[in-house]
């Protein structure tokens, strides 16, 4: 089983080739081919490796499906005694990925 651990948008995201996975927006259009080299760590048939902070020789391929927004955050504010509400919401922007491989030169 081959999998990975990568820094994106400061997230840190546990992922696998063949699936897809919504992250923080990324400045790109969909079918545009990008590359993860913030790798923190990999695993392929038994093998790990860990960075620090990053491995240099493993990156990750990747292609944007579609962008897209979250679930629907709902922000109720209350100060007691003042008859004071305020409600707001926010949607964060995502961008969707689809993971091609994980490609090393240690392996």
């Amino acid at each position: 089983m081959t999998y990975a651990v990568i820094d994106v948008g400061g997230n840190q995201i546990i992922i696998e080739p063949g699936k897809f996975y919504d992250v923080n927006y990324l400045f790109a259009n969909p079918g545009d081919l990008i590359r993860f080299k913030r790798v923190l760590f990999c695993s392929k048939s038994g093998e790990y490796h860990i960075g620090t902070p990053c491995l240099s020789e493993i990156f990750v391929k990747a292609i944007v499906l579609k962008h897209l927004k979250g679930k629907k955050v709902k922000i109720f504010k209350v100060k007691p005694k003042k008859n004071n509400r305020t409600k707001k919401g926010h949607r964060q922007k995502l961008t969707r990925i689809f993971v091609q491989d994980i490609l090393d030169s240690s392996f």
